[in-house]
């Protein structure tokens, strides 16, 4: 966890502009959470929270049973389960960073201190690689403002800029109760409820931004037998113009993945770029209706007064807290230069 030989981390200081150099880019993390809220929830309540660091230490016993995870060292109850997002994205940030020669800058639309930091040109201004990653809660209430929307068009109209969009998974949104049990049945992770709503501030940006997509379920990839290799992804290489999938036969594997199911029949105006095969050994309400993939890596090409693009991707294919390997860092690495 620690990196007593790296550089100092700082924290609570103001964002120092970074220089803009042609042909490097310049990322930018946005975790669309209230930090305090998501921390402070009741864990009595069953549904729509993230896990606590008893409850992950449980599941995952041993991995967790060590002096850096105990409480002397580091934040117990739901605020340490958000910090392991933070250190997942440690590894992503020292792959990007060597290559645009940029740090890789994380910002939270609420933090820990409760200071509210919505999407403007104070992150806009030096970014050119802009990831907006959706585990805001729903019942949190995160919604992106007109001025926050305005200020990401205003954003893409600069040419060579990048969005991306990671709303996670909605699992449970049906009102039946059995229904939630069987996609609780088909993920099989026992760390997330029958109900877990991702998402409000990203659709309300997707919505705003009119990204014809839909983040639905929370789908279990199929696998390489007995092991957590994903089976590869079915990529559509001819649409890839971009080469951003050069090299990737894979992510990483996520036991509750969306599908970005698109919403428009203009196949000019978005492609799917790979989809990724599901788990049809357990039951779900996706795999009942005959489908055989879900929607993985997504492609909005610039139109428009658009100069920049638009990528959905979920936001774990960007950490190490599931795993990784070369074909993952193969994509970070295409993600920053092509």
């Amino acid at each position: 966890m620690s990196q007593p030989n790296g550089p100092a981390r700082s924290y609570n200081h103001l964002h120092t502009a970074r220089k803009y150099t042609a042909g490097k880019r310049r990322f930018s993390v946005y975790w669309t959470w209230s930090y305090p809220w998501e921390a402070n929830r009741d864990t009595t309540e069953l549904d729509n929270r993230f896990s606590t660091m008893t409850e992950v230490r449980r599941v995952a016993w041993p991995a967790y049973e060590t002096v850096e995870f105990s409480q002397k060292m580091f934040l117990q109850g739901i605020a340490g389960t958000l910090e392991l997002f933070h250190l997942s994205i440690v590894r992503f940030q020292e792959v990007v960073g060597a290559v645009t020669g940029s740090p890789v800058v994380v910002f939270q639309r609420i933090d820990q201190a409760g200071q509210k930091l919505p999407l403007d040109e104070r992150i806009l201004g030096d970014t050119d690689t802009l990831m907006v990653f959706g585990l805001d809660h729903t019942l949190t209430e995160q919604e992106a403002g007109p001025g926050e929307i305005e200020a990401v068009r205003t954003f893409l109209c600069r040419e060579g800029t990048c969005l991306i969009l990671g709303p996670h998974h909605d699992v449970g949104s049906s009102a039946d109760l059995k229904e939630r049990a069987k996609e609780y049945a088909h993920h099989g992770d026992p760390l997330v409820p029958r109900q877990q709503r991702f998402g409000r501030y990203t659709r309300s940006l997707i919505k705003g931004l009119g990204v014809p997509v839909e983040n639905r379920w929370g789908l279990r990839p199929a696998t390489v037998q007995g092991t957590n290799r994903l089976v590869p992804l079915t990529t559509v290489r001819d649409l890839d113009t971009r080469g951003w999938l050069t090299g990737v036969p894979t992510f990483n594997f996520h036991m509750h993945l969306p599908h970005y199911a698109v919403t428009t029949d203009d196949l000019k105006a978005i492609h799917v770029l790979a989809r990724q095969p599901v788990d049809v050994s357990r039951p779900h309400p996706f795999v009942d209706a005959g489908n055989r993939e879900f929607n993985m890596f997504l492609w909005m090409p610039p139109g428009g007064d658009r100069a920049g693009d638009i990528l959905l991707a979920d936001s774990t294919i960007f950490t190490t807290l599931f795993g990784g390997d070369e074909s993952l860092e193969n994509f970070w690495k295409n993600i920053a230069t092509k």
